[in-house]
């Protein structure tokens, strides 16, 4: 950093915001929601204005559910395993099952925390 760039003060705390986020609530104020449906972000906060349609999540919350998903389910079924003799039929029926469930219930938490801390950061068109 140079003399003539002054240090940014964070205005914006993570942890704060990924608090609200992981809820649904707009990390901005924490009145509004952050998603109109599933996955898909409001356009803007009805509570303070705040616009959410200009993140560039992309694939990355994809990337940490897989990530999370192996840390998870190896373990588990590892000691499973290890603790009981279920049939093989079975386990192809519990774990892909269990994995679609997690999977589906990780993916907008963790797409609200990308989100949530673009914006505490400033970016991509958040301002």
């Amino acid at each position: 950093m140079t003399d003539s760039q002054p240090p940014r003060p964070t205005d914006r705390p993570f942890g704060p915001a990924f608090a609200l986020a992981v809820r649904g609530r707009c990390p901005a104020c924490g009145q509004g929601k952050m998603f109109a449906r599933y996955l898909k972000p409001v356009h803007a906060c009805a509570h303070c204005g705040q616009q959410w349609d200009v993140h560039q999540a992309d694939d990355f919350p994809a990337y940490i559910v897989i990530l999370l998903m192996g840390h998870i389910l190896v373990p588990l079924m590892i000691e499973v395993n290890a603790a009981f003799a279920i049939p093989l039929g079975w386990q192809a029926a519990i774990w892909p099952t269990l994995a679609a469930i997690l999977c589906a219930a990780l993916i907008q938490p963790v797409k609200a925390a990308v989100i949530a801390f673009q914006w505490t950061r400033r970016m991509h068109g958040f301002t």
